[in-house]
């Protein structure tokens, strides 16, 4: 076996399975990188603030507010001191800050040598711009928005654990329509867990089809104390959901992005829970009314009909049929009695017109010329006789009558 030492690649462009980097190697080239590296400027919400009396380094979580991702930070404790306010757990700030590589632990940190917080015209400068970005996108267009149901199932309650909000939502809704049913799903609303907190429980009563509507819902507060209400993240969440949702934060002063995406957006809590429901008293004295309106058109309607019966009862047809039956059986009468006389006239006018006919046609007939002593005569067969030459002695002839036929024998022809 060579004792020839490896040659190790110089840049990582060169490294193979065969010639590969030390881990030591890999790590202090990173190192040297990373110290190389200029600081950042990096916005985001101060999670878990650790400050231990007598040391003068502090240690905090640096969480971006949009999306699951942080990184510790370590500071010198003269930064904190030097700000007008103390932080806390949810401050949204501004650091510079330059990386730093843990060899032996692997891990990667910020060192931060100054902090800003974020002032309340920075938040709604990026408010603005977050604003005009999901409106653009048509987040907040007007036919997206859902009607609320008007007798909902279950309404879903995102809130506070016993808070204000909850009771104001609840109590009023209650007031007006005692039946309503509630799936209460308490939630952090503010602080670095209220996105995480809100987008779940939206989901979950998402999910749920016996939930026909979802109130998010919070007391008033700063700017800095709405910001999750405000959150791309969520609002996205809210935008997704196939359930109608209320937006009912605030005491309508600070209004944060969600009253923009929501399908409604109450003014308080409490205006939230009057708009969920419809208000039974109000609806009980609709159907009185509605009963009361119907039964005063149905006996309009039963007088009009009375007052129509009567007119036609008072008319003379009406208040004495018979004499509408006896004049039409009287007119029949007279129709049938003209009928008979008409046909026994064109019947006798018909009798004369025969007769007449009769007494032309025996005229004509060759039987009234027999009569008068007029005879037919007719070869054997058949022939009439017309003229002395059509017949020879001998020939044997019939002679018709008036009353009855004669046998005859030509003896002689003679003409004229």
């Amino acid at each position: 076996m060579s004792n020839t030492p490896r040659k190790i690649p110089a840049t990582a462009s060169e490294t193979t399975a065969e010639q590969p980097w030390p881990v030591r190697l890999l790590s202090a080239k990173l190192t040297d990188y990373i110290a190389r590296s200029p600081g950042v400027w990096v916005e985001g919400q101060v999670v878990q603030l650790t400050r231990r009396p007598g040391q003068t380094t502090c240690y905090l979580t640096l969480r971006d507010p949009d999306v699951d991702l942080s990184f510790n930070v370590s500071t010198h404790v003269r930064v904190l001191d030097a700000l007008p306010t103390p932080l806390q757990d949810g401050s949204r700030v501004v650091m510079h800050a330059r990386a730093q590589l843990f060899p032996r632990r692997g891990s990667l940190s910020l060192f931060a040598d100054q902090i800003r917080p974020v002032g309340v015209g920075e938040l709604l400068a990026q408010l603005e711009h977050l604003r005009r970005l999901l409106t653009a996108e048509g987040l907040f267009a007007a036919e997206r928005k859902r009607p609320l149901p008007f007798l909902p199932q279950v309404v879903g309650l995102v809130c506070g654990r016993a808070s204000a909000a909850e009771r104001d939502v609840v109590e009023n809704a209650r007031r007006r329509w005692p039946a309503v049913r509630f799936d209460i799903r308490p939630v952090a609303v503010q602080g670095p867990k209220a996105v995480e907190d809100v987008v779940g429980a939206l989901r979950s009563l998402d999910a749920d089809e016996q939930v026909d509507v979802i109130v998010v819902a919070r007391g008033g507060g700063s700017v800095e104390d709405l910001l999750p209400f405000s959150n791309e993240g969520l609002l996205r969440v809210v935008s997704a959901c196939r359930t109608p949702i209320v937006s009912a934060i605030g005491h309508e002063v600070d209004k944060p992005l969600l009253d923009l995406v929501a399908d409604w957006a109450a003014s308080t809590p409490t205006d939230a829970g009057k708009r969920i429901v419809p208000d039974m008293a109000a609806e009980l004295e609709g159907v009185a009314q509605q009963r009361r309106r119907a039964l005063q058109a149905l006996r309009t309607r039963v007088a009009r009909e009375a007052e129509s019966i009567a007119a036609l009862r008072s008319r003379p047809v009406l208040a004495d049929p018979h004499r509408l039956l006896t004049a039409q059986s009287d007119l029949v009468s007279v129709q049938r009695e003209r009928a008979a006389r008409a046909l026994s006239n064109r019947l006798s006018h018909a009798r004369q017109d025969v007769g007449h006919l009769r007494q032309r046609v025996r005229a004509l007939s060759p039987l009234a010329t027999m009569e008068r002593g007029y005879a037919v005569v007719q070869r054997a067969d058949g022939r009439v006789v017309r003229a002395a030459s059509e017949v020879s002695g001998g020939e044997a002839l019939r002679v018709r009558v008036h009353e009855g036929e004669i046998a005859a024998q030509v003896t002689s022809v003679q003409g004229e």
